[in-house]
């Protein structure tokens, strides 16, 4: 009878690690800042700014798209969102420190999207050259 318990806890304790390890968290990109700006010069990529609406309008990279995580998070905006993001190009995320483009690519990796969240924020982005565009 105690075997069979043990077996028992040593299944279930197995099953648990092979789920927990198929739902990998989002990891930030080991993609260089050049390889970055090459991917996105050849068009082969879109830069994604998961940032809110304030935040943006103080201030985003030239040519990114705006996909703020609130939306990501509200299923009838992620779905129109969706329509706007290719999925034939690599999609780097990026927000103020690192956090929020990865919630952002989980979300996004569920949809079947090469996702590659940026540890770099907009403001590193800015001092790597990245152009930058004012709102105001």
């Amino acid at each position: 009878m105690q075997r069979l318990t043990v077996l028992r806890v040593s299944v279930c304790f197995t099953a648990m690690l092979l789920v927990s390890s198929a739902v990998l968290a989002a990891e930030h990109t080991k993609d260089s800042l050049d390889t970055v700006k090459e991917k996105l010069k050849a068009k082969e990529a879109l830069l994604v700014d998961v940032r809110e609406k304030g935040e943006w309008d103080e201030g985003h990279v030239k040519n990114a798209e705006f996909g703020p995580l609130s939306d990501l998070k509200d299923a009838d905006k992620l779905e129109k969102l969706l329509k706007q993001l290719s999925k034939d190009k690599v999609l780097y995320l990026h927000c103020r420190s690192g956090r929020r483009c990865l919630n952002a690519a989980e979300i996004l990796q569920k949809k079947g999207y090469d996702v590659r969240p940026l540890k770099q924020g907009y403001d590193d982005l800015v001092k790597a050259g990245f152009e930058k565009v004012n709102e105001k």
